[in-house]
């Protein structure tokens, strides 16, 4: 089967590896452009590119995969199918109807559940106990086709958006390569989604979206901290200045005081009272210092018992 492969971050890269070691011909992997990082704004390759470059595979990073030259390109290839995995841009009509077997998505959700830019994120910030990955044919809807492989995988207490990424990606691949080496079988036994609710579409994420409402039950704090992780990362106000939160916990245990007061700091963490009981965090960041846990951090400074988090 000759294939070409669309993806992006880190999560795609699992499948592009495990397709070139399951022998399918990719005759090219498109991917977005090379983009400015860090403070001396260097331009990266994506994790995708790569990985590609790597396995000596061709790349190609249009500004437009929808343009007129695209489209050329694709065409002239003349695919069985295409994989798409997080690539970063929609595909319209005309590029879906190419490939002899369309086009196919790995996406990161159990559909029609979490449809959407992230889903990963906003499965764990809900507090979903499972997720999965489904592997789905590509159509005019966002997310909408139909599904042709899905497994379900537990969403575990320690998960954080990153951790779950990671793992699945891996799912992710292994599903990809039994699709594709049995793609006959898999179109056969293809089977529509079934409801959509609109309460489980997990939109692209905004940094202000990060920003913690202390008034908040503690279960609900704690999962906006590990679903934002790596990015945009939960964050508080401790005397006018942002302080990022990378790592937090929960007790149930009740204090004095109004929400978002730091009612104790040690050791263990920084003690920060919510509508029913604590959260305690144990790994921060302020503007201009590197991430660093709480036990270090109050090595060299001092939380004021007392003060209030906004």
């Amino acid at each position: 089967m000759k294939i070409i492969f669309m993806g992006t971050p880190k999560f795609a890269t699992p499948s592009l590896e495990k397709l070139y070691e399951e022998g399918i011909d990719i005759s090219l992997v498109i991917t977005q452009r090379d983009k400015p990082k860090g403070r001396g704004k260097k331009l990266l390759p994506t994790p995708v590119k790569e990985k590609a470059l790597e396995l000596e595979l061709d790349v190609y990073q249009p500004e437009n995969v929808n343009s007129k030259e695209t489209i050329e390109i694709i065409r002239n290839i003349s695919p069985d199918c295409m994989v798409v995995a997080a690539y970063g841009q929609i595909l319209k009509e005309e590029l879906l109807s190419i490939p002899k077997y369309g086009c196919i998505n790995i996406h990161s959700s159990l559909l029609p559940k979490y449809r959407g830019a992230a889903p990963i994120n906003w499965a764990v910030i809900n507090g979903e106990k499972e997720t999965g990955i489904t592997i789905m044919e590509m159509g005019k809807g966002l997310d909408s086709g139909d599904i042709l492989l899905q497994k379900s995988l537990n969403i575990e207490e320690d998960d954080d958006s990153e951790t779950l990424t990671d793992k699945l990606s891996f799912l992710g691949s292994e599903l990809i390569a039994e699709v594709l080496n049995n793609i006959e079988v898999s179109k056969k036994n293809k089977k529509p989604q079934g409801h959509y609710d609109s309460f489980y579409y997990a939109p692209m994420l905004k940094k202000d979206l990060g920003r913690i409402n202390w008034n908040q039950q503690r279960i609900n704090i704690r999962n906006l901290v590990r679903g934002l992780k790596p990015w945009p990362i939960a964050y508080t106000y401790y005397k006018n200045e942002p302080m990022k939160i990378y790592k937090a916990s929960a007790d149930d245990t009740m204090s004095e005081g109004n929400n978002g007061q730091i009612v104790r700091a040690d050791n263990s963490g920084i003690y920060v009272k919510c509508e029913d009981g604590v959260i305690i965090i144990e790994e921060l960041q302020f503007p201009g210092r590197r991430r660093t846990n709480v036990r270090e951090y109050l090595k060299g400074n001092k939380m004021e018992i007392g003060a209030q988090l906004n």
